[in-house]
């Protein structure tokens, strides 16, 4: 399914003479121009973006600005804060991006863009719960040995309440008074799978996500399993995805179109042509007879 169909940046001229006829852009440096200059003599095409697209190059090659562009163009919802400059709306103005007539409001709703920031927000919030319920557990059994141990007489009926308590605590074992009392920890999972199971309770069925680096936290086997719910939701569910990332798993995703933005000019291109997938093949090629030995 695809829900959107092209983008573009504003063409080199336009950006050159916004930069060279804006008095308060003269009066700025570099940084604060973002994202004036991060494609300036890169020859970046529209983008033609299939039900999986994928944006793929090293540390300052403007993945992530791509997918911010895109996510602030189509109004779509997100947690984490991202960079952006005075200009960034001006820039912005001068994208171009191409919905379909499957592009609804509904649509709209379920779509959103989820960056690893949001991911370790969410992996935080489940250690600062998980370590206030220890704390509260701490205190529980604190209070079950003064309890259970307490010399104690009812003298009268204000007592009735710490009597039942006394009662209680000679009744039970310590970890039966203390889990009648408490929640139960949120079941333990490595911050790997717990990150995992954030993408498969955020991705529903019919909406649009930009990704940024999602294989970030996840194992090689975790990255596998999310390679194939991705492909399960883009085939079956409706879903279109714009990806950020260097996951040899995921640029790997059956049908996908990747665009190599460290390419000049940037293009389109198989990726098993990529330069960093090539220096796995070259690496593994290398230690071959190695992995026959075992």
């Amino acid at each position: 399914m695809r829900y959107i169909s092209r983008f573009s940046l504003p063409r080199e001229v336009q950006e050159l003479q916004f930069l060279s006829g804006n008095k308060e852009v003269k009066r700025t440096c570099y940084t604060s121009r973002y994202p004036f200059g991060i494609f300036l003599g890169r020859e970046v095409p529209t983008l033609e973006l299939e039900p999986i697209t994928i944006l793929c190059g090293g540390n300052g090659s403007g993945k992530t600005t791509l997918l911010n562009l895109m996510g602030e163009k189509l109004g779509l919802p997100r947690g984490a804060v991202f960079n952006r400059s005075s200009f960034f709306g001006d820039y912005l103005e001068m994208c171009r991006m191409e919905t379909l007539p499957t592009w609804t409001e509904k649509v709209k709703e379920r779509s959103r863009v989820i960056t690893s920031d949001d991911v370790f927000d969410y992996l935080l919030d489940l250690r600062c719960i998980n370590e206030g319920i220890s704390q509260k557990r701490s205190q529980l059994l604190d209070e079950y040995t003064d309890t259970r141990y307490a010399s104690f007489q009812l003298r009268s009926l204000e007592d009735v309440d710490r009597l039942r308590q006394v009662v209680d605590a000679k009744r039970k074992t310590g970890s039966q008074y203390v889990n009648q009392r408490l929640m139960r920890d949120i079941p333990g999972k490595s911050n790997g799978e717990s990150a995992f199971l954030y993408f498969t309770r955020e991705i529903r069925e019919e909406g649009l996500y930009l990704l940024d680096e999602p294989e970030n936290s996840l194992a090689p086997k975790l990255q596998e399993e999310l390679m194939d719910f991705l492909e399960q939701s883009a085939r079956f569910y409706s879903c279109q995805f714009i990806i950020s990332t260097h996951s040899p798993f995921l640029l790997s995703l059956r049908g996908a179109r990747i665009y190599d933005l460290d390419a000049r000019p940037v293009e389109s291109c198989p990726w098993t042509q990529l330069d960093h997938v090539r220096a796995y093949y070259r690496l593994f090629r290398l230690h071959e007879k190695e992995f026959e030995q075992e």
